[in-house]
């Protein structure tokens, strides 16, 4: 795992996090996909099985954390109960980090404050879009309103990917429903 920033703004790890032992639990999640003019949100099932779209969210030209875009997530997070959000960290295909990366992490952070004691982490998306993008196309939707719908694919591949990654990493036998993480697992 990531190591995290000693700068205190910077609370929210700065590389991807991977589901393991600080696991919430059972709950629903949400994911964000952060772009620079929407923003693609999923949640799934208490269980985690399984990841669908939700919304796309306008982008905020505001940068503080009452920004239209954090209330709005900050909202659905509430709405949704949510017992973890993840935030899609797009790095370049050799794990470097660019200014898209830059700007998830920031909004991420500004997230993480309003959502507290709810946890924040960061999930590689790597192509995700671009995957959300085909998958969109081969099924006949039309490119012109492909946009929003982009965005909410990209945001439930993200949390897909994570939901699957965390089952592989979770006790799931645990009869109370706790999901927590085993040793052996992780």
């Amino acid at each position: 795992m990531p190591a995290a920033s000693s700068d205190p703004d910077k609370s929210v790890l700065s590389g991807p996090d991977r589901p393991g032992a600080d696991d919430p639990g059972r709950g629903r999640r949400i994911a964000v996909d952060v772009g620079s003019v929407r923003i693609g949100v999923a949640s799934c099932d208490p269980d985690g099985i399984l990841a669908t779209p939700v919304e796309t969210v306008p982008r905020s030209k505001e940068k503080g954390p009452d920004a239209p875009d954090i209330r709005r997530i900050v909202a659905l997070v509430e709405e949704y109960e949510a017992v973890e959000v993840i935030v899609g960290l797009p790095q370049t295909l050799r794990g470097e980090r660019g200014k898209a990366a830059d700007l998830a992490s920031a909004f991420a952070r500004r997230l993480q404050r309003g959502i507290e004691p709810i946890p924040v982490r960061m999930a590689d998306e790597r192509l995700t879009t671009v995957t959300a993008s085909r998958a969109l196309r081969e099924s006949g939707v039309k490119a012109k309103g492909q946009r929003p719908m982009i965005d909410q694919a990209a945001a439930v591949a993200i949390l897909q990917g994570w939901l699957d990654e965390r089952s592989r990493a979770v006790n799931v036998s645990d009869p109370e429903g706790g999901d927590r993480p085993t040793g052996d697992a992780l």
